[in-house]
């Protein structure tokens, strides 16, 4: 096909919508950040644009004169007739028209864009599939180097001042090559910046498709990659090729790096003018020490920033169906460290029995015998529901469920690995999906 993509200037250009509601609405989003003079013609026009002051919104149908004088028309009514008349019309006197689901009546076809300052990437399947180029474009978009707007404006000032001071010649182009390629390698994080910055970035629960798009990101601009256990690889793959990327996981009875080790290293590549990007299973300061890794750094002089994750704490047990609060039975949830490190738990257990809502317990698998019994010995009913959950967004996704009478012998039975997240409470005996991962008696 000979769809070729022209970029061509509408700022301040006529253009004509035919139609008023949800179609035309999405082709004027499209549209209005490159700023067109925009009529929209229709004897119905959504609330949504009417209130919009750039545009100017006519409520009549469609007349034949309303074509004339326009850059490009749209036609996007309610009404298959009308939009081939548009389009018949625009054909005849050469305007270029677009016709809502009528490839073959339109003379261009609306691409799916990226729109970031300067920056305008256009995708078409030349109408094979819009769905597609949707999905295309959203991955374009996230792979989008982090403040690339920004950067752009900066090239944009420095070719108009290289142009007054340079003549035309090799020099000139050669100069304009190595300021992109600088921006290229700086990511638009680093630019102008001596110093050093750590980036504490929650990674989600687990699946990789869970950590947000700051996190992305971030991992997509890191120069160092300092990452924990539990986090999936996949994520490691988004990094750039010359990212170092340092393994520093920590597991109960496993710690290849102790904590103040990892705040000296990532003082210490701070401190070599890097971005480092410290990526955290679930969420840096929920059991995750995020909280001592800052306090480190900002003593030590380093600028540090905080991105939050998705933590396993509501995100796994959400995901068997099992809300940590729900109207009428559970008006709050306490998130508990389930190992033993900081004391006995057993000294705990009357304050935590005592407590109204759902109690969710992280890192406690191993000592789930001592928890169970120490919340019955402190008054909590042995017949309370009790789910343990692992891998809530993996294909090995299990859930136990039972009672703080029988949940221990359960979990044992199973063979149930950690780590995994105990649920507690009135809750926990929900089952909102019907999850057939739930192995109940």
């Amino acid at each position: 096909m000979g769809y070729f993509p022209f970029f061509m200037d509408i700022e301040g250009k006529s253009g004509l919508i035919v139609g008023g509601g949800e179609v035309a609405r999405r082709k004027v989003r499209k549209l209005m950040p490159f700023q067109p003079r925009l009529t929209v013609v229709a004897p119905v026009i959504a609330r949504e644009l009417l209130a919009d002051k750039a545009l100017t919104c006519v409520q009549r149908a469609f007349r034949e004169e309303d074509i004339l004088g326009q850059m490009f028309v749209i036609a996007a009514s309610n009404e298959a007739d009308v939009n081939r008349e548009v389009g018949r019309l625009c054909r005849e006197k050469n305007i270029p028209v677009n016709v809502a689901d009528e490839k073959e009546a339109c003379s261009f076809l609306f691409p799916a864009l990226v729109k970031e300052g300067r920056l305008t990437i256009g995708i078409s399947t030349e109408g094979a599939s819009p769905a597609m180029a949707g999905k295309i474009r959203s991955s374009v978009e996230a792979s989008l180097p982090h403040g690339i707007g920004e950067e752009l404006e900066r090239l944009a000032n420095l070719r108009e001042q290289v142009k007054k001071e340079i003549p035309a010649g090799e020099h000139r182009t050669e100069i304009l090559k190595q300021a992109a390629q600088n921006c290229a390698d700086s990511t638009g994080r680093m630019t102008g910046q001596e110093k050093g910055k750590v980036i504490l970035a929650g990674a989600g629960c687990g699946a990789y498709d869970l950590i947000t798009v700051r996190g992305l990101n971030a991992v997509r601009d890191a120069q160092v990659l300092v990452y924990d256990d539990l986090i999936d690889e996949r994520l490691l793959s988004h990094t750039g090729e010359s990212c170092e990327k340092i393994y520093v996981g920590k597991r109960s009875g496993k710690h290849s790096m102790p904590q103040e080790e990892i705040n000296a290293l990532l003082i210490a590549k701070a401190k070599e003018g890097k971005l480092v990007v410290r990526l955290k299973g679930g969420d840096p300061f929920v059991f995750g020490r995020g909280g001592e890794e800052i306090l480190a750094l900002r003593q030590a002089g380093i600028e540090v920033e905080e991105i939050p994750g998705i933590s396993s704490a509501v995100a796994v047990p959400a995901a068997s169906g099992i809300p940590v609060t729900h109207r009428g039975i559970s008006r709050g949830f306490h998130v508990i460290t389930g190992h033993g490190a900081e004391g006995s738990l057993t000294e705990k257990m009357e304050t935590l029995a005592a407590l109204e809502g759902t109690l969710i317990f992280l890192m406690g698998l191993g000592n789930i015998e001592e928890i169970t019994e120490g919340l019955i010995a402190s008054g909590k009913p042995e017949s309370t529901p009790v789910a343990v959950i692992r891998g809530g967004f993996a294909d090995t996704a299990q859930t136990i469920r039972g009672c703080l009478g029988d949940i221990a012998e359960k979990t044992k039975q199973s063979g149930l690995m950690s780590p995994a997240v105990i649920v507690i409470g009135e809750c926990a005996g929900m089952d909102l999906f019907g999850c057939e991962t739930a192995l109940e008696e």
